[in-house]
């Protein structure tokens, strides 16, 4: 691996450690109240609050899926720890998010659509299994688990910067609807990170000759 590969890679596996560090203290700030009154209010169960935790969720879980999938169809090493350091970080998250429903004694399905929170309720039903915005659809998923070596770490990649940037509209409708506290600052760390990840993969498609998604 070349010395920039591993100057990215270190900076990623500090950034998801501190990024780590920060759900920790999100957690904390849940139970303990810290953050003002707003972080003790239990949300309406169709509030943004309670959306975004649902709906991020879900998100997250074929994000996880995603990860796990490339780590066992590539040896590159690179490839292998980003995969790993997502599955890690959005795991991590997505129990946060659902203990938080369990705290608020609201169910983790909606009886609205997906996006309904974010005034997307009315949207088409998801293609093939993407439910939002930069999900992967069935077809993709069974492309990726068929794939192996260069191939798989590509096209893992063009689907994950696709997912991520579904990710960061999601996480910026929270910071700008969501009420509690520490879901909003959570929300402000998924943006920034997801950004971060989206310029390191489509650094990392570059070097394999390819092209990221088109916007």
């Amino acid at each position: 691996m070349g010395e920039p590969v591993r100057r990215r890679t270190g900076w990623l596996v500090s950034a998801v450690a501190a990024l780590a560090v920060t759900a920790g203290a999100v957690s904390f700030a849940v139970a303990d109240g810290d953050g003002g009154p707003k972080d003790l209010k239990v949300p309406a169960a169709e509030s943004a609050d309670a959306g975004f935790a649902r709906d991020m969720s879900v998100h997250h879980q074929q994000a996880v899926e995603m990860a796990y999938i490339v780590r066992d169809a590539t040896d590159d090493v690179e490839v292998r720890r980003l995969a790993y350091d997502i599955a890690q970080t959005q795991a991590n998250q997505r129990g946060m998010m659902l203990g938080w429903l369990d705290l608020w004694e609201l169910p983790k399905v909606s009886e609205k659509g997906p996006m309904a929170w974010m005034g997307m309720g009315d949207m088409p039903a998801g293609e093939d299994g993407a439910l939002m915005p930069g999900m992967a659809t069935d077809t993709q998923l069974a492309q990726l688990r068929k794939a192996h070596g260069r191939s798989a770490e590509v096209m893992f990649l063009r689907l994950m910067i696709a997912h991520h940037k579904g990710g960061v509209h999601m996480a910026q409708g929270c910071v700008e609807r969501c009420e509690v506290g520490a879901e909003r600052r959570l929300a402000r760390g998924m943006v920034a990170a997801q950004r971060s990840e989206i310029d390191l993969m489509t650094g990392m498609l570059k070097e394999r000759g390819a092209e990221p998604p088109a916007p």
